[in-house]
């Protein structure tokens, strides 16, 4: 054997120790959440974006290299069916953590991550490499290999090719975003990541529910500070604003019963929601599905509570005109601009 065998070898057991390292640190970051709902929601995205982009791209990338490899020695082939059904229960693990209801759900279902992926990284360092190692494989070829589907012109989409084509769509979609943020256009970022849950929201909620995490991590590189939509003209009485506080609420039902209390407004009403982060995902969202049909005033920013005053107002306004009412149909389905065109000029011509 030679030098570069025992260093390729101990490149891959340290990148090994340092994904299960790094699982653990963010899976007892969302453990820390059980003292309040405080950053549960930043901390279960932080966990999901490091699964969704270094250790399932790794673990697929591994699959048609190392495993692929490993499958021409015939006493590993039991070993390398049970870790890739292992990958496969990961995935599933992973997208049941971006689906849990409630913070115990999601600590549960992390827990369980980390254990499968501490248990699978043990049975490849002390199994499979060695193993390998001990053939005579050219461990240093396999890392190259490794590091050419890792390259970020092949995203992570092949692991959905075949079964699920629009998940494979929104992989893609993810490592654009990420390369956005990278480069000081988080905004663009946030924005793309919004159209992708507008479009998902009702034909794929399990995958919108993913959007919605990517969402709450990618608004943190925008470097701005609280957007207000429309300049007050009047003094509001905030004190009379019903009060919608979602923080007792699971993360994955505040968003629903954010939309729902505004769906219950009457035009020219509002309410003031209380929040124990920025909302700032959510004003991605509304100005998607409600451009023009709602305003957005930040009253308090941080840095433990947010209060945002939103109101429905009484005609279609442009967030930076306080003339003519603006109705602006691109992001709307085709099939419903019509219908809304014309319902708009009848609410403009009733004042």
């Amino acid at each position: 054997m030679t030098t570069t065998q025992f260093e390729a070898l101990d490149a891959m057991l340290r990148h090994h120790q340092s994904l299960v390292n790094d699982v653990g640190r963010f899976v007892a970051q969302l453990a820390d959440r059980r003292k309040g709902p405080t950053g549960f929601e930043s901390a279960r995205a932080e966990l999901l974006a490091f699964l969704s982009e270094e250790v399932i791209p790794h673990a697929l990338a591994e699959e048609a290299t190392v495993y692929k490899t490993a499958m021409a020695i015939e006493e590993l082939r039991p070993t390398v069916r049970d870790m890739t059904s292992e990958h496969r229960t990961l995935i599933d693990a992973s997208e049941a953590l971006a689906g849990a209801a409630n913070v115990t759900a999601a600590i549960d279902v992390a827990t369980r991550i980390e254990s499968l992926f501490s248990h699978h990284v043990e049975r490849a360092n002390v199994v499979l490499l060695p193993a390998l190692f001990n053939s005579g494989v050219d461990l240093a070829d396999l890392i190259k290999r490794m590091r050419a589907e890792l390259s970020p012109t092949r995203g992570v989409a092949s692991r959905f090719a075949h079964d699920d084509p629009t998940a494979a769509v929104l992989s893609l979609l993810f490592d654009a975003t990420t390369d956005l943020a990278r480069v000081g256009e988080g905004e663009r970022a946030c924005s793309l990541a919004t159209s992708a849950w507008t479009a998902l929201r009702a034909s794929r909620p399990d995958l919108a529910t993913s959007v919605t995490a990517r969402l709450h991590r990618l608004a943190r590189s925008v470097n701005t500070e609280p957007v207000v939509l429309r300049a007050r003209g009047t003094q509001h009485d905030d004190d009379a604003l019903a009060e919608l506080d979602v923080r007792p609420l699971a993360p994955a039902q505040r968003h629903e019963a954010i939309f729902e209390r505004y769906h219950a407004l009457a035009l020219g009403e509002g309410y003031l929601l209380v929040n124990d982060h920025d909302p700032v995902p959510l004003r991605y969202q509304f100005e998607a599905e409600y451009p023009g049909a709602f305003t957005w005033d930040v009253l308090e920013a941080g840095p433990k509570v947010w209060r945002v005053r939103i109101e429905r107002p009484g005609e279609y306004l442009s967030p930076d005109s306080g003339c003519a009412p603006t109705l602006d149909v691109r992001t709307m389905p085709h099939a419903s601009r019509h219908e809304e065109i014309f319902a708009t000029f009848d609410r403009v011509g009733d004042r």
